[in-house]
């Protein structure tokens, strides 16, 4: 008897017009399948990831894969068939906790909102750890409010802004999912957010993004269930000490009190740079790490869109254009970095007298501007150690440039700007004219560069654009507009952490994680390792609730 089991295959190689529907796509994908010499009457077809195949702007299509599921017999699954149909074998592997037998004498500490923070967090909650989560920022509702209070009257609160509060710094953003690790938790995160209320083509697209009006729903929608299942959230609660006890403890002292809990997960994000002295002081193994400074451009979309799409532009299944340009033939890189289609310059700082921009869209991508930041390269050996540090010698190498934006722009958080023109020949005094910027709704001053970054960075940049404008028509025009300064691309350190254990080295009842520990780069890829660490911790002790 021939044995006959539930399998997946995902069929690539279908190509079809902006115009197909998903029905179109999915005949194509049984049209492979018959022609392969397959059956399917009993199997079931699914949009698996879409992308848009530009190479050719006067034939744009669709790149699609689709995932086939039913009841198959290993020997119908043959090499042959399966090249014929440009089809491979799928295995979807769910998230499996194993939960270790060591007690846990006290709850877990999650310190960090943001990503990391927020999945590990969860992930402990939904398997009865009931932890406490807290962030020095306030709640999406009162974040919101600060940051727009910000926006209009330059009155910042450094302890709730874009980078501190629930949902770390990515609330305020596009939102974008896209991510270069290979990790089979990237579904879970991607499915997790469904849950909570992103839009289902997360799932589908390939360069998938939620966007900032939709993240702050889905945000307070998570810490809803983790305080439902037995959680604790605390905000406007900043680390300020620990104390790790003999008994294996760790005593937190935050400006609401102590906690004492059996083991701490640090996802600080990448702007609590008083935390990362704490740590230091504390003589955590941390390492400093390349980082990259920068500007945000600024393109109107319309431009955008015809450059890369022609007369596809404004078709409504294509939708806004992005891209993705880097330029490494110098020897140093040249990037841009969080591309914002339809979106805004945002004031992104956390620090008094310093000054930074960040990227935000909302989920529709309406407004009249593209962005993105155009990052340069910055190696260790571009940054001068402070008293021995180079970890600290990174920070404040960040800090310098910020300040001397905060001071180009005349001071009250006023961001210094240059059209492409001039920065390209080296003048300044252009007023922006088509583009007009949009950081703080225009709160801008004409600046000169030179006075806000080292010569290797303008001079990096100078030589990005001119690249990136023969990759993009338009790119480099005299009117774009540039905002400086951005400085927070990625954390200026990794604390090291034992790779089996997830530990911090020689501190073994803490967990360093996600972007502000120096594992990861982006939404997606935060959450993934704060699953990474909720899982390794998992393993080592018994949830509370079955001791």
């Amino acid at each position: 008897m021939t044995e006959v089991k539930n399998t997946k295959l995902l069929i690539g190689g279908i190509h079809v017009s902006v115009n197909a529907d998903e029905a179109e796509i999915l005949k194509k994908a049984k049209d492979k399948m018959k022609r392969a010499g397959f059956s399917t009457s009993t199997l079931h077809f699914r949009l698996f990831k879409k992308s848009v195949d530009a190479r050719r702007r006067d034939d744009i299509r669709f790149a699609c894969t689709v995932l086939a599921e039913g009841m198959l017999s290993p020997k119908v699954c043959t090499e042959s068939r399966l090249k014929s149909a440009e089809a491979k074998l799928f295995y979807e592997e769910p998230l499996r906790p194993i939960f270790g037998k060591a007690p846990l004498c006290h709850r877990p500490l999650v310190v960090g909102m943001g990503p990391a923070g927020l999945f590990a967090a969860l992930l402990l909650a939904r398997n009865g750890y009931a932890p406490i989560l807290i962030d020095r920022g306030a709640s999406v509702t009162e974040r919101v409010r600060d940051v727009e209070n910000f926006k209009k009257s330059g009155v910042l609160n450094t302890e709730s802004n874009i980078q501190f509060g629930a949902g770390g710094a990515g609330t305020f953003s596009d939102g974008k999912l896209i991510t270069r690790i290979n990790d089979a938790r990237c579904g879970f995160v991607l499915q997790t957010l469904c849950e909570f209320g992103a839009p289902e083509d997360i799932l589908v697209k390939s360069k998938p993004h939620v966007g900032t009006d939709l993240l702050r729903g889905i945000v307070s929608s998570m810490l809803d269930e983790i305080a439902h299942l037995g959680g604790e959230t605390y905000y406007h609660c900043r680390m300020d000490d620990f104390k790790e006890l003999p008994d294996g403890t760790i005593k937190v002292q935050t400006n609401l009190g102590a906690f004492v809990c059996g083991a701490l997960i640090l996802a600080p994000g990448h702007s609590s740079r008083d935390t990362y002295l704490r740590l230091l002081e504390k003589n955590l193994a941390i390492e400093a790490k390349p980082i990259s400074v920068g500007v945000r451009v600024e393109h109107l979309q319309k431009d955008i869109d015809t450059a890369l799409y022609g007369n596809f532009a404004g078709h409504p299944n294509l939708g806004p254009a992005e891209y993705a340009l880097s330029d490494t033939r110098t020897g140093r890189g040249v990037y841009t970095f969080c591309m914002c289609p339809g979106g805004e310059v945002v004031a992104a700082a956390s620090e008094e007298g310093r000054l930074v921009v960040n990227g935000m869209s909302d989920h529709a991508r309406s407004g009249p501007n593209a962005n993105a930041a155009v990052a340069v390269s910055v190696g260790c050996e571009d940054i001068e150690p402070v008293n021995g540090s180079a970890a600290l010698g990174a920070i404040e190498f960040q800090r310098r440039i910020e300040r001397a934006a905060y001071l180009a722009g005349g001071g009250e958080y006023v961001a210094p700007v240059m059209t492409m023109g001039d920065f390209l020949r080296g003048k300044r005094g252009s007023e922006p004219t088509r583009v007009q910027p949009s950081y703080r709704n225009g709160r801008v001053k004409l600046a000169d560069f030179e006075a806000v970054f080292p010569r290797f960075v303008t001079e990096s940049l100078r030589y990005g654009f001119g690249s990136f404008g023969k990759k993009v028509k338009g790119y480099d025009a005299p009117d774009a507009v540039l905002t400086a300064a951005e400085t927070r691309t990625s954390a200026p350190l990794r604390i090291l952490r034992d790779p089996g254990t997830f530990t911090a080295i020689g501190h073994p009842q803490i967990y360093p994680c996600g972007e502000g520990a120096g594992y990861a780069g982006g939404i997606t890829s935060a959450a993934v390792d704060g699953v990474r660490v909720a899982l390794a911790l998992m393993e080592r002790y018994a949830p509370l609730s079955k001791e």
